[in-house]
């Protein structure tokens, strides 16, 4: 048996930070488990940057102001406490991440450069050209080797054990060799990003955002907090979902119909562009539904023009934005419009975190942290650039908070640990040796065209039952699939199949708590409930696994300085 004083599950940003702060304490051994290698992580994705209000591009932003934008962006239903804990925070982080080496672009001070971004009030989103998520990632991986922290790639969480509300261990399977390991740890942090896949193809996410940590807190009795709000960013590339960075819109570019209008002038005539994710992604499908779209049914777009931008800016500014353009989709944006049509991109509900003082839950010894965890900070729709800031902030305080809890706490037996990850073994054999049975593609194909089709942009009661009922058919399915890999080594059948029960699981959380929510706020709309109700849901979604059965319950939102009021852009 492995025995580690801190397992941090995930090696993006957050894990990653964490890992380099509860590294800080030398007497304690930390390891890193990641199904990818560490700077290959989602992180990498996040091109556009990262919030901290520094006040170098305008001197009048402050931290106030990131704490009102949040607190608006988030349509009333952040916690303010977390929200202003985290606005206070930022820039301290963010100083330290140039402290490590993170290579900023600068302005002509030699300063931060910072860039406007959707529903912020100034230009406060730091960056490095459109790369930011990746260097930030390269960083981290730099001081956590130098600070000693063990790394376990291509290692795959399969199970966290709990017993009386209290952390034992985990099991995790090591993909090269396909050995199965018990791991007794005093602390765990979750860090294995969001859930997008449930939406397979129509999603910026990678393919391994398949949310392990997320599922496997559900199963041990943490509450999934907010599941239904489920962001889609406004300009995923038309024929793969591909994201095009915020940044397009924050460095000028314009969103464009058939008729060649600016039809952001409808939607958000003082923000144009630059209003709330939410609001652009339904402005866009409004535009296509309406008819001034580009091509029919799912392959339908509209435009982001860059071209006005000039060759110098966008070679410049936004050099990942045109390679993904040129190669996904064979345009160039110095020439010509790219194709664009909304993609899910982000899950603002995720595990329940209790104190986002130590990004602590419900369980004793285990911490969670970015994507995954829900704090919550982002409410129902989560601003641009606050997302690198969460995973950097709150994997900080989730590293000092796992440091916390690996001195107050002992290793256990390990009888339990050991236990399951027999149990595991035993499945992993069975799946091996099975010949028959579901589908494990069909399945997944199923469920991602369900949750588009009828839990996507924009949702109604009926639509949205007739999904929950379509998975609780193919849960009952999944319990009768075949891999048809009979590999111990570098079995990638079993692992995807592994996956697909996480996300199904989580995308009846997803829709579950969608049918409840019967008001229209942030990314959830619904054409039912078209207003947004703060007498019956200014409160949080809590949905909890008892063995097969989800129970549904809901948490006040915590208010300090502003009192909810109608969101305008």
């Amino acid at each position: 048996m492995l025995n580690y004083d801190i397992v941090v599950v995930g090696g993006g940003g957050a894990g990653m930070r964490a890992a380099l702060e509860a590294s800080q304490n030398n007497d304690l051994q930390v390891a890193v488990i990641s199904k990818t290698f560490p700077t290959r992580s989602h992180t990498g994705a996040a091109q556009g940057g990262i919030n901290a209000a520094l006040g170098f591009r305008d001197e009048t932003d402050s931290v106030e102001k990131h704490f009102r934008d949040t607190v608006k962006g988030s349509d009333f239903l952040g916690d303010q406490d977390a929200i202003e804990f985290f606005a206070s925070n930022m820039p301290e982080c963010v100083l330290e991440l140039e402290y490590f080496g993170v290579p900023f672009s600068r302005d002509e001070k030699g300063r931060i450069a910072q860039r406007p971004f959707g529903g912020a009030s100034s230009p406060r989103t730091c960056y490095s050209a459109d790369k930011t998520g990746h260097v930030i990632l390269h960083t981290l991986y730099e001081q956590c080797l130098k600070n000693g922290v063990k790394f376990l790639n291509e290692w795959f969480l399969l199970e966290l054990v709990v017993e009386d509300k209290k952390l034992q261990g985990l099991v995790a399977m090591d993909i090269r060799s396909g050995e199965i390991h018990p791991i007794n740890a005093r602390a765990v942090v979750i860090a294995t990003g969001g859930f997008g896949r449930i939406y397979w193809s129509r999603t910026t996410n990678a393919f391994n955002m398949t949310g392990d940590g997320t599922a496997a807190c559900f199963e041990a009795g943490i509450p999934i907090k907010d599941p239904e709000f489920v962001q889609f960013h406004p300009t995923g590339l038309a024929g793969t979902g591909v994201l095009l960075s915020e940044a397009c819109r924050g460095e000028g570019g314009y969103l464009i119909n058939k008729n060649g209008e600016r039809f952001m002038s409808r939607y958000a005539p003082e923000k144009m562009e630059l209003g709330p994710r939410d609001l652009v992604s339904r402005a866009i499908e409004t535009e296509i539904k309406e008819g001034r779209g580009f091509g029919q049914g799912i392959n339908a777009y509209i435009h982001l023009d860059l071209r006005h931008l000039g060759k110098k800016k966008i070679l410049q500014r936004l050099p990942q934005v045109r390679q993904l353009a040129i190669e996904f989709e064979g345009v160039d944006p110095i020439e010509e419009p790219v194709p664009i049509r909304p993609s899910c991109h982000y899950m603002m509900g995720g595990i329940h975190v209790s104190d986002y003082r130590t990004s602590s839950t419900p369980i004793e010894g285990i911490h969670a942290a970015g994507e995954c965890a829900c704090v919550s900070v982002h409410g129902a729709n989560r601003l641009g650039g606050n997302s690198l800031a969460d995973v950097i902030l709150f994997g900080k305080f989730a590293g000092i908070g796992a440091r916390e809890s690996a001195r107050d706490r002992s290793f256990s037996s390990g009888a339990r640990v050991q236990k399951a990850a027999e149990k595991w073994m035993k499945h992993f054999n069975t799946m091996r040796e099975k010949t028959r049975g579901n589908d494990v593609i069909a399945i997944r194909n199923k469920m991602a065209e369900t949750m588009w089709n009828n839990v996507g942009i924009f949702r109604t009661e009926s639509e949205m039952a007739e999904a929950l009922d379509t998975i609780n058919q193919l849960l009952e399915d999944y319990k009768d699939c075949y891999i048809g890999v009979s590999d111990k080594k570098y079995n990638m059948a079993f692992i995807n199949y592994v996956e697909i029960g996480n996300l199904l699981k989580l995308a009846k959380a997803v829709a579950m708590g969608a049918i409840n929510r019967k008001e229209s706020r942030g990314s959830h709309s619904r054409a039912d409930y078209p207003k947004r109700d703060d007498q019956n849901f200014l409160r949080h979604t809590m949905i909890t696994k008892e063995e097969d059965e989800y129970k549904l319950d809901y948490l006040p939102v915590k208010i300090t300085k502003y009192q909810p009021e109608e969101r305008r852009y």
